[in-house]
């Protein structure tokens, strides 16, 4: 594997250009906007296919508290919580007299925080559960991979993604909640419904950004430095910065759009491998049933 001066040296020798030495903070212009389109390739190519090095699976474990408080019915405030540092608004909260789907909306004070609904009962040092319900996206996160969310404590896969109408529905409606997990994708969190317990393991795969890999193997989204390296062929990236290289300047991209094209599908083809397909598709049996019954001998012989 190639790494990026190595790679801006093929692309500079295959252009008649001159070969630096070095590329990271090389004030050459040539040099400069190679490794701008070089790194733009980098980009693209992310969205391009599902790139087996960038599919990677995200696990966390959910979190709840269990505590006291007081509220009113007159009032969207809480009091009298004795410890709100692990508390924020990624919580929702339940308890007596307070609505479904009741958030926190924010924490003015280490025994105070605010929610968005005001209770229908009051409390006095009532039992309060907040349950963690807006999970972090991984710091690389791109996309998700459709059906791989699941309730890895109770061995049931989580359903979604939910539309924001049945959401909403899921939110306010009588019917709820239930065994399964629901989750949607909203602003910047993986969100859950409804909450549950602490210590419930949750896990999903998702595509990562982090094309670029640093000499010590950080991996990271963009080139840097002369020693890193990608996770795509070297091939396409030297292909695919000559044909960015060669619009940039106005020249004729026909021929080296078809290699392009070409290195580019026969790299998605080969990163991964292909499932065998059936023409005549029938279920398995090997399980007892009506094809390896024996038509008699099932009692004895009179």
């Amino acid at each position: 594997m190639a790494t990026m001066l190595q790679l801006v040296q093929q692309v500079t020798n295959e252009l008649g250009l001159p070969t630096p030495s070095t590329v990271a903070g090389n004030p050459n212009q040539d040099t400069v906007q190679i490794l701008a389109l070089m790194n733009a390739t980098g980009y693209e190519l992310l969205r391009r296919a599902d790139w087996r090095e960038l599919t990677k699976q995200h696990t966390f474990y959910t979190e709840a508290i269990s505590t006291v408080g007081t509220w009113t019915t007159t009032s969207t405030t809480i009091t009298g919580i004795p410890s709100t540092s692990a508390i924020d608004t990624t919580y929702q909260v339940t308890g007596q007299g307070i609505p479904n789907a009741t958030y926190v909306t924010s924490v003015p004070s280490s025994t105070t925080v605010t929610i968005n609904y005001k209770p229908t009962e009051a409390g006095v040092g009532a039992s309060l559960n907040f349950q963690k319900v807006k999970y972090d996206l991984p710091a690389d996160y791109v996309s998700t991979v459709n059906r791989t969310h699941w309730d890895k404590s109770k061995r049931w896969e989580m359903l979604g993604p939910e539309s924001p109408q049945q959401w909403e529905w899921l939110l306010s409606g009588y019917i709820s909640t239930g065994p399964r997990i629901r989750w949607r994708l909203l602003g910047k969190y993986f969100q859950i419904w409804p909450g549950v317990n602490a210590g419930e393991l949750l896990g999903f795969e998702y595509r990562s950004a982090a094309w670029a890999i640093s000499a010590d193997g950080t991996a990271k989204n963009s080139f840097t430095a002369d020693s890193d390296t990608c996770i795509y062929p070297d091939r396409l990236m030297v292909l695919s910065t000559k044909l960015k290289y060669f619009e940039a300047k106005g020249f004729d991209t026909t021929a080296i759009y078809r290699d392009y094209l070409m290195e580019l599908e026969t790299a998605i083809a080969q990163d991964t491998a292909g499932a065998n397909l059936s023409f005549a598709p029938r279920p398995g049996t090997v399980l007892i049933g009506y094809d390896n019954i024996p038509d008699s001998g099932y009692g004895y012989d009179n």
